[in-house]
């Protein structure tokens, strides 16, 4: 009997880390991180219309097709790890653990941004290159919580870089693009996995793995005051390997071996419609469609020296979801632009798969921001906070609330050559 408990934790360990690690909590709907450059973060995301800097080739890539010459712009975003905190009652094993009060210990990590564009002179043809980290996560609870046979700790290394070529009607005042799409993503996760009335187990996960997609783009400029564009960005199947370490106190139950699975990422579709009612000042209203239905089922499979049967699944159930997004920037001098912008973004987790590994929820985003140029050279900043609506939650693991928050900065210096 307790054989087959330790398998069923340490199998819903594995699905749960290998998928979290292969995408990963952030601050868009699900997983998804959507902040990928300083000027549209300022606007709260709202840039599929505008996508004119180097960072248009995430947000809607047939921008850089307007653009002329060659840039590069480099920036960083900063973000602090939700300080999620949870409340209620929660099962550590077979026992119900009454009267919880933990809170998330406090991380920060670094997903860089680097894009690079040039526009041919006599030909309307554009080039691009992006890399970015889409899918970052890390969190951490104490070692001695009570979610500890969940999770301690998560944290992933994402990377996608994505080719693009663009081209431009003049006569229609148009622009096409379209790209390919590669991520490759490094995963580690901690946990201490109940074993029954002889405690628990520690379990280390260390995977990598990799998976193609497509994405395309369109921008008309129908008048001077009145931009409008769209974008899409195709599922990604990541095909997941890792090594899993287990150490139980059963004798004949520690398992170091390989386990693998596969995870399609969710496709995405982007709208978007600029205004400029004066020469200054430009209003963008966008909408974000996130495919999370694709995230269905989850399975995984161990090889022959497994102690742990050779295949599992677990139901995840996810839905589609939806972003709004509002910014506005007013151009001060030539050389200030400031900004600012709201975006509600929907969770696309039902209550039933909330947890400690990813309580995720609806949430407020609040922008500011700022771009100064000199020369050749723009800078720009911004600071966004993310307001999570308190996640009720009432499920076969936790009953109770979870509260979080999180603040990000960014920033990103162009250069046209």
């Amino acid at each position: 009997m307790e054989g087959e408990m330790s398998k069923n934790n340490v199998l819903v360990l594995i699905l749960t880390v290998l998928f979290v690690g292969a995408v990963s909590n952030a601050f868009g709907a699900g997983f998804h991180i959507h902040d990928q450059g300083a000027k549209a973060m300022g606007m709260a995301n709202a840039f599929v219309a505008q996508a004119d800097d180097p960072s248009a080739l995430f947000y809607n890539p047939a921008g850089i097709a307007f653009q002329e010459g060659s840039q590069i712009s480099l920036g960083v975003t900063t973000i602090m790890v939700p300080e999620t905190e949870f409340k209620g009652s929660t099962r550590l094993g077979t026992t119900t653990i009454n009267n919880v009060n933990e809170k998330a210990r406090g991380d920060v990590f670094f997903p860089p941004n680097l894009y690079i564009t040039h526009s041919l002179e006599n030909v309307p043809l554009s080039f691009g290159i992006g890399f970015n980290s889409i899918y970052p996560l890390a969190k951490r609870w104490k070692s001695t919580s009570p979610f500890r046979d969940e999770i301690k700790e998560i944290a992933i290394k994402p990377f996608n870089v994505q080719p693009t070529v663009a081209y431009r009607f003049d006569k229609w005042n148009l622009s096409v693009a379209a790209g390919i799409d590669y991520t490759y993503a490094m995963v580690w996760l901690e946990k201490s996995p109940y074993m029954g009335a002889t405690g628990l187990g520690d379990m280390e996960i260390e995977g990598d793995g990799d998976g193609w997609g497509y994405n395309f783009g369109i921008l008309w400029k129908p008048i001077k005051q009145v931009s409008i564009g769209a974008a899409y960005r195709s599922e990604i199947k990541l095909d997941i390997d890792g090594d899993a370490d287990f150490a139980s106190p059963l004798p004949g139950m520690s398992f170091s071996g390989d386990a693998s699975t596969s995870i399609t990422l969710p496709d995405t579709w982007s709208f978007g419609i600029a205004y400029k009612p004066i020469e200054r000042l430009t209003l963008e209203f966008d909408v974000d469609r996130f495919g999370w239905s694709s995230y269905d089922e989850l399975k995984i499979k161990f090889d022959s020296r497994s102690t742990l049967g050779s295949q599992s699944a677990a139901a995840k159930d996810w839905d589609d979801c939806w972003a709004y997004r509002f910014g506005i920037q007013y151009s001060v001098t030539d050389n200030l632009d400031i900004r600012a912008g709201y975006a509600y973004d929907e969770t696309p987790q039902p209550e039933k798969t909330v947890g400690p590994e990813l309580p995720d929820a609806d949430r407020h985003n609040y922008t500011v921001g700022l771009g100064y140029k000199v020369g050749k050279a723009t800078f720009d900043v911004a600071y966004m906070f993310v307001d999570f609506k308190d996640r009720k939650v009432d499920n076969h693991i936790q009953t109770g609330t979870y509260k979080s928050e999180a603040h990000l900065f960014a920033a990103n210096l162009t250069y046209r050559f």
